[in-house]
C-alpha cells in the first residue's frame, strides 16, 4: 500500500538576511535533512520549537511550498510539481486544518464549511446542502455555525475549520497547531473526528500532526510521537 505521506530529504533550515546590504546566509538551527515516512492508517504527531522548522511540514505535504531538493511524495505524488489546476483538483484528497484555521472572515461558519464543495465538486446542490448538514453534526456545530468566524469562539472556529477539511472524507489529514487553546476534551475530541473511526490497521484515516506541543491526553491517541531537532526526528514515549 502507498504511504500517504513521505519526506525525502528535505533541507528544513531556512535563509535569513544577515544584515543590511548583505546577502541572505542558511540558518544553521536545522541544518540536516529531515526524512520521514507516515505509515497507512496511522496517527503521527511531530513537534519541534519555532527554529526545527516543523511549522513547514504541512505546506509541503499540499505542495503549497516546494523544496529546493529532496522530493514530498503526498499520496504517491508530488503536488509541487504539478500544474495550478491539477494541484487544486489533487488537494481535495487531503484534509488540511492550516495554524490559525484560515477562515474567510466574510462569510458565516456554515458558508466556509460549504465552500470548498461548491467549488470543488459537481455536487448538486441539495446534496451539498445534506453533506455540509451531516459534517456539521458530527462536529455538533449548531446555530453557532450560521454566524461569521469574528464571532464564534475558538473551539466553534476550530471545529468549523475541521469540518471544512474533512467535507471530501479525504484519506489524509494533515493538521498544524489544531489543538491550541483548546482543553483536552475537546483536543480529544476532534483528534477522533479527524481519524474517522477505527479499522483493523488503526484510524481510518491517516492524521499528521505538526506543532509545538501536543495536549498530555493526546499522547495516548497518536500511534508515534516525535521531536524535530536541527532536521532529525527523535522517538518520544
Amino acid at each position: 500500500m502507498t504511504p500517504p505521506l513521505v519526506f525525502e530529504e528535505i533541507p528544513l533550515a531556512r535563509v535569513r538576511p544577515t544584515g543590511p546590504g548583505l546577502k541572505p546566509a542558511p540558518e544553521v538551527d536545522a541544518p540536516a535533512t529531515f526524512s520521514f515516512t507516515l505509515a497507512p492508517h496511522q496517527t503521527v504527531a511531530i513537534i519541534g520549537d519555532e527554529t526545527s522548522g516543523v511549522d513547514r511540514l504541512g505546506a509541503l505535504a499540499l505542495g503549497l511550498e516546494r523544496a529546493p531538493v529532496g522530493r514530498v511524495l503526498t499520496l504517491g505524488t508530488e503536488i509541487a510539481r504539478l500544474d495550478r489546476r491539477a494541484q487544486l483538483a489533487f488537494r481535495r484528497r487531503i484534509g488540511y486544518l492550516p495554524a490559525g484555521d484560515a477562515l474567510l472572515q466574510n462569510l458565516s461558519l456554515r458558508d466556509n464549511i460549504r465552500l470548498p464543495l461548491r467549488f470543488g465538486s459537481d455536487f448538486r446542490p441539495r446534496d451539498i446542502e445534506g453533506r455540509v448538514d451531516v459534517i456539521m453534526a458530527q462536529l455538533r456545530l449548531g446555530g453557532e455555525a450560521n454566524v461569521r468566524p469574528a464571532q464564534a469562539n475558538a473551539e466553534d472556529r476550530r471545529r468549523a475549520a475541521l469540518a471544512r477539511a474533512l467535507a471530501f472524507d479525504p484519506v489524509l489529514v494533515v493538521l498544524e497547531e489544531a489543538f491550541d487553546g483548546l482543553t483536552e476534551g475537546v483536543a480529544s475530541e476532534l483528534l477522533e473526528l479527524a481519524r474517522g473511526g477505527e479499522v483493523s490497521e488503526g484510524g481510518r484515516r491517516s492524521v499528521f500532526i505538526t506543532g509545538q506541543s501536543l495536549p498530555a491526553l493526546l499522547r495516548f491517541r497518536v500511534d508515534r510521537r516525535l521531536r524535530l531537532v536541527r532536521g532529525q526526528t527523535q522517538e518520544l514515549a
